[in-house]
């Protein structure tokens, strides 16, 4: 039995379905197991509640040879480390309760560079894995540059002022990760039974763009020409505590961009293993197209 965390997120969406294309048996923990697309519900198990909640990761966990770890991103948490750290103590707990096997997180890249005690969520993160690790099971994080998807959220910025917008220095070229690249490289972890021990598997892309390069791809795509505007960080994290955020978690958002700015992503080194498939291009047609159409 395999669990799987946050099956209605974007990467957890993914998962689910290449696992179940597999016929890997799978329990689904969700706040709503109405969101879940009819044919899931009818081939999976589903645990209703939070897996942040000990008695509901607990049951989860009973039986389960395996565990998907995805962190919800919670804008409203105290602190980053409330949101990723404490969080995950109940499910640490329920490993080793249940004798779990291995468990597979998402993660951030970073660790090792002088940038990553400073990086806000990133550096919350990686104490989540640390957390996870000194359970005893094992367990490999999956760490990532920032998603492709994020532009996901830019969509009417680019449909009415035909540009997005970031703080990152326009000409920085790092890595970027479409989140069917990480679910694919998490449905091989998870049916590999072979690995022990703690590790990390970086999913760098195909490639490193900069915000300007990618201003130019996404121009093509979509046939107009659009923009990339740097932002300062103060302006972000206005516009994050306008809508909600917490003042802590806002202010944890602009550390991460700016050590981003600083090579926080271009650290990991760009192997044959930790360069995923999907261009940037490919999925600007894929996928930004149809959502901004």
């Amino acid at each position: 039995m395999i669990v799987i965390t946050a099956p209605t997120s974007a990467i957890g969406r993914l998962l689910v379905d290449d696992l179940l294309d597999r016929g890997a048996p799978l329990r689904l923990v969700v706040r709503d197991p109405g969101r879940l697309a009819p044919h899931v519900r009818e081939r999976a198990e589903v645990v209703a509640g939070s897996h942040g909640d000990a008695a509901v990761i607990d049951r989860a966990c009973d039986g389960a040879e395996a565990v998907f770890w995805l962190a919800p991103a919670d804008p409203a948490a105290r602190s980053a480390e409330a949101a990723f750290v404490d969080f995950t103590r109940p499910a640490c707990e329920a490993f080793v309760r249940h004798g779990v096997r291995r468990v597979v997180g998402i993660s951030a890249l970073g660790r090792g560079t002088p940038m990553a005690a400073h990086a806000g969520p990133v550096t919350a993160s990686l104490a989540m894995d640390d957390l996870i690790a000194a359970s005893g099971v094992a367990y490999r994080a999956v760490v990532c540059p920032s998603f492709m998807h994020n532009l996901l959220h830019q969509t009417g910025a680019l449909r009415e002022q035909h540009a997005f917008f970031m703080t990152i220095d326009p000409d920085l070229k790092s890595p970027f990760v479409a989140t069917a690249d990480i679910a694919a490289t998490a449905a091989r972890l998870l049916l590999d039974d072979t690995w022990r021990g703690p590790g990390e598997v970086a999913c760098l892309g195909p490639e490193d763009l900069s915000p300007r390069e990618m201003a130019q791809i996404v121009s093509e795509v979509l046939g107009t020409g659009i923009d990339y505007r740097r932002i300062p960080g103060a302006a972000l994290k206005e516009r994050m505590t306008g809508s909600g955020m917490s003042e802590a978690m806002a202010q944890g958002m602009v550390d991460m961009f700016d050590a981003k700015n600083r090579g926080l992503d271009n650290a990991a080194p760009r192997t044959p293993e930790s360069t995923t498939p999907t261009t940037f291009h490919q999925w600007c047609e894929e996928t930004l197209k149809p959502a901004v159409s």
